[in-house]
Order: C-alpha cells, then structure tokens, then sequence
C-alpha cells in the first residue's frame, strides 16, 4: 500500500524532501538527542549531501535543524544568518564513509553545559531520516516512534529494570536494541514505544543503578527531554 506521504511528501521548506526536509531533521535530531543547547557543530557531508547540498539548501536545513528549526518552518532560508545572530558556530566539510547512505551527515555537536554528540545519520527519501551512529555506537532508529536513548553502564541488569519500568507503566516496547563499546564499558539502549513516557517516568528510570542519562524524543511534539 502506497502512503499519501509517499506521493506528496513532506510539508516543508525548501527544493528537495531528501536535501532540504531530512537535512533539517537530522539536525534537529542531533540537537534533540544532545539535551543541551548547541553551542558549535563541525558538520561532515558524505555522497550526494557533499556534492549537490549547497545547492539544495542541505547546509542550512542542517544548520537551522540544530537551532530548532523544522522542515516547515519559513526561517530555514536564513539558517545562516540566525545562526550568528545567536552565536552559534559551525563549520561544514566533506568526509567519505564506506557503506553509508549518499544522503548522509555526521555531526560533532557541542553543548552550552558541556555535552558532547556525535552522530551520523542519513536523509532517506520523502523527508525521513534513519539515525545510524551515536557516539561510535551503531543504532538504527527513525524518530517516526516516540523513542527513549538511554546511557547505562554495561552491567548485568540494566536492561531488566528499564523494562521491566516500561511494563509496570503500561508502556509497550515497539523496537528495542542495545548496544556498547565494550563489555564492562558504557552501553546504549534505544527503546521505542507505542505510548509516550511522562516526565515522572524519565526521572525514575534516570534514578535506576546503572543509568547514566535518559534521553526521550516525544514523536508527536518532535522535541525532547533530557535527565542526567
């Protein structure tokens, strides 16, 4: 079955829903995924984004997507220009990535309390995005599901007493992976779910042994919230 998305793609801003669309989400998504204001991003460009972006406007759709700007929102145009109005530094270069998307970023984003990201994800077509690296660590998630990231010490159960939270709270797991550096290392969990999460469940599962940060992108208001 054919989506109606699919035909008329995404409201947005801009020539292109793989240029313009998915480059301002994947930078909202870093931003979001950062939990803390970003202060300066060095923005990596890989196949097709590298050699055709500036052209569609993948720069500033990247860099608008970081200072919270959507795909529909009329103020991309100027990504650039209110950028420096606020302070915010960026730099853009080429990189080359074996295996990767042609429509793909890397982004190495710094906060204004410090955080640090780094991820790579991939603009895939009708303004959707795939997220495929964070901090070095393979992930593979969308943001089309209300998602929690979650930091944790690799250690024997960390993943029990997340999920076991998200039973007790009624909220079902729609995809789940978990992922680390190293064993006995810090670890990954991306977890998406089919209800959204209340703050007062962030804060208990931030509290759980082990856990490091949770971080929760809410599909339906395409922002985030963060505990440390």
């Amino acid at each position: 079955m054919v989506d109606i998305f699919d035909i008329l793609g995404p409201i947005m801003v801009g020539p292109s829903s793989s240029h313009t669309a998915g480059a301002a989400r994947i930078g909202n998504m870093a931003r979001i995924l950062l939990g803390d204001k970003p202060v300066s991003a060095k923005i990596h460009l890989h196949g097709s984004f590298a050699e055709t972006g500036s052209g569609h406007g993948t720069d500033r759709a990247i860099v608008g997507g970081l200072l919270g700007m959507h795909p529909d929102d009329l103020q991309l145009t100027y990504a650039f220009e209110e950028a420096k109005k606020c302070g915010f530094q960026y730099s853009f270069d080429e990189i080359n990535l074996r295996d990767a998307h042609p429509n793909t970023a890397v982004i190495v984003l710094t906060g204004e309390k410090g955080k640090k990201l780094t991820m790579q994800a991939c603009s895939v077509g009708g303004g959707r995005i795939m997220v495929n690296k964070l901090d070095g660590i393979d992930v593979n998630f969308t943001g089309d599901y209300n998602t929690l990231v979650v930091r944790n010490r690799d250690e024997n159960g960390s993943v029990a007493a997340v999920t076991s939270i998200l039973n007790q709270c009624r909220i079902n797991v729609a995809n789940m992976s978990v992922c680390r550096h190293k064993r006995g290392g810090d670890a990954l969990m991306v977890i998406e779910t089919d209800e959204s999460v209340k703050p007062i469940q962030l804060d208990f599962l931030s509290e759980l042994p082990g856990i490091l940060s949770v971080t929760y992108y809410d599909k339906n208001k395409g922002e985030a919230s963060d505990d440390d």
